[in-house]
């Protein structure tokens, strides 16, 4: 092929590059930033920090209480109590960051490692534990919380989001009550770097753009889809795909809860008033297991994980806190306190989940019964009883 199709950048036909380690890559990286990795404090042209240090101290609580109660489930999982986990660890900025900015009336999609964002949304850690001990299949009412089942199929959920954005859309709810000084609604889709390339996310871009729905697709890019480098998913920056689809992207230090705070706000800001959709990439980097059944050592250098430790999202507000705002050992001490009570609470809870009656899955396939699951719960009654009394 020809280096001077017209319209085209020579670029685009250069060789694809070897692959380059997380560690090389996240020099050359640009993003919105408002807190470093040391903890200072810094100034972004668009985007700024409107709370004050108590805030600042909430989100703390949050990111070490939602790490707090992954490490308890991995642990669980390794003890043999959970089937599987899927970890969040060192994605907790980018995940209560953009929690924190949705308001009570916004929609969450999650995938299935929003663990952080439950958290925001008061879904009790330990119906996360019993889908993934197996003995329900989500036990929370995504009505309660406004955060939906987790979804298992890798993007899918970027489809459910879209739709039920329209659905606000057509709904009236899209631009508030400016007499009653009410915002309007939203909904936000996580997914991964990984789900990027599947054909359900481009195709709800796609719907999300031309219906100019209210929905923020926020990618977390921890840069592994498990076992793959983001270099073999893109070869582009990943928020500049959504200017190919006819919508705003940016890119945030998804390990700066500040800023992922401040440009998830202004991105649902957006959606509420009717301006449509907006991609957010949170740069960050998975610093455990893809899953409790992966082995990264495998595919990954240990130095690249002992570069982005140095980057780690909780200590970085916890210098801000100690340097800046003043605030002394025995607030950490507290949330560490209060971190050692839910994990404790978790594991008890956990160890005492009855087991499921596997009947009881015919329940609640639909709101109703119909006459067919209810033949074949009866079918396999009669089978299972059959077994009664066999060793």
């Amino acid at each position: 092929m020809s280096e001077s199709v017209p319209g085209i950048a020579p670029e685009v036909f250069a060789p694809v590059k070897a692959p380059v380690s997380p560690t090389q890559a996240s020099e050359e990286v640009e993003f919105v930033q408002l807190l470093t990795p040391e903890g200072e404090r810094v100034e972004h042209p668009d985007y700024s920090f409107d709370l004050d240090d108590e805030a600042v101290k909430g989100f703390y609580r949050d990111m070490t209480l939602v790490r707090r109660i992954d490490t308890e489930a991995t642990a669980l999982q390794r003890q043999g109590e959970l089937g599987i986990w899927a970890s969040l660890l060192g994605q907790e900025a980018a995940q209560i960051g953009s929690g924190r900015a949705l308001n009570k009336k916004d929609m969450v999609f999650p995938t299935y490692r929003e663990h952080g964002v439950a958290w925001c949304q008061g879904v009790d850690p330990l119906n996360l534990l019993g889908l993934f001990r197996g003995v329900d299949q989500g036990a929370w009412d995504p009505r309660d919380n406004n955060f939906h089942l987790y979804t298992i199929v890798i993007g899918a959920q970027t489809l459910h989001a879209t739709g039920y954005a329209m659905g606000q859309q057509r709904d009236g709810a899209v631009g508030g009550d400016p007499d009653n000084d009410t915002d309007g609604e939203a909904t936000i889709a996580y997914f991964g770097d990984g789900a990027s390339s599947q054909g359900d996310v481009n195709e709800a871009f796609i719907y999300a753009s031309v219906f100019n729905a209210p929905v923020v697709f926020f990618c977390q890019n921890n840069q592994w889809a498990i076992s793959e480098p983001i270099d073999r998913q893109t070869r582009i920056p990943l928020y500049q795909r959504a200017a190919g689809f006819g919508f705003p992207g940016v890119r945030v230090d998804g390990n700066d809860v500040l800023a992922t705070y401040a440009v998830t706000q202004q991105a649902l800001k957006r959606a509420r008033e009717g301006s449509g959709p907006t991609l957010v990439e949170a740069y960050t980097y998975r610093m455990g297991a893809h899953t409790t059944s992966d082995d990264p050592t495998k595919y990954r250098l240990s130095e690249d994980l002992e570069y982005w430790k140095l980057k780690d999202p909780i200590e970085r507000v916890k210098a801000y806190l100690t340097r800046s705002a003043g605030v002394d050992s025995d607030f950490f001490d507290a949330i560490e306190a209060e971190a050692d009570g839910i994990a404790a609470r978790l594991r008890e809870g956990c160890l005492s989940m009855p087991d499921p009656t596997l009947t009881d899955f015919f329940d609640h396939a639909y709101v109703e019964q119909t006459p067919q699951l209810a033949e074949q719960k009866a079918q396999y009654a009669a089978y299972a009883a059959s077994f009664e009394g066999e060793n």
